[in-house]
């Protein structure tokens, strides 16, 4: 059986870049295919959530004064959650409560050390 096209298919001998002009063009193309990868898939750039942003302003003891809290409240969830596992792995969840602990201790030592405006 014979197929209806030569393997491999016959291309045009001559070179896209055989004149100036032409090797002028293919580069604009190469330019403008580097530029435009995805015409129709253009979006505009993703601006990040600012709803759990810490922005720039906020002062130093607001800041520590809500690391305390969010700690306590992590150690909190972490103990009662070790209430109701296995033994086996409740000692891992009491290591990861007293982590956290220790950072709640570093923190409030930091909102003791500042200097409040008078």
């Amino acid at each position: 059986m014979t197929k209806p096209t030569p393997n491999p298919p016959e291309s045009d001998p001559t070179s896209p870049y055989e004149s100036i002009d032409s090797k002028k063009l293919h580069e604009a193309a190469d330019r403008a295919l580097d530029h435009y990868p995805c015409p129709g898939n253009t979006r505009p750039p993703r601006k990040p959530s600012t709803m759990y942003a810490v922005v720039s302003g906020i002062k130093s003891e607001e800041l520590l004064a809500n690391a305390c809290e969010t700690l306590a409240s992590a150690r909190t969830i972490a103990n009662d959650f070790a209430n109701l596992i296995p033994a086996s792995q409740r000692r891992i969840l009491l290591g990861i409560a007293q982590l956290i602990m220790l950072g709640e201790l570093a923190v409030n030592r930091a909102l003791d050390n500042l200097e409040l405006p008078g």
